[in-house]
């Protein structure tokens, strides 16, 4: 099992979404990340049992925050 994981709501079509910041993680800081389909709206980037990122009121950090959000808490 990856230390990051992203669990993304199939249902609202985040799946996309999910992968692009994966691909990010793997890209600029050498993560693998699982991807947890769920549903009811969730977006949260975890690293271990941590939360380091969620959607919030309909607002997604970008990429770039994500990853700087997960470099952070590896910190």
């Amino acid at each position: 099992m990856s230390e990051v994981t992203i669990i993304y709501c199939r249902p609202c079509g985040y799946e996309k979404r999910a992968k692009e910041v994966a691909a990010a993680l793997r890209r600029q800081l050498g993560l693998d990340a699982d991807l947890v389909p769920g549903k009811g709206g969730i977006f949260q980037v975890k690293l271990g049992d941590r939360i380091v990122a969620s959607r919030s009121k309909g607002h997604f950090l970008d990429g770039d925050d994500i990853v700087a959000a997960v470099n952070a808490a590896r910190e």
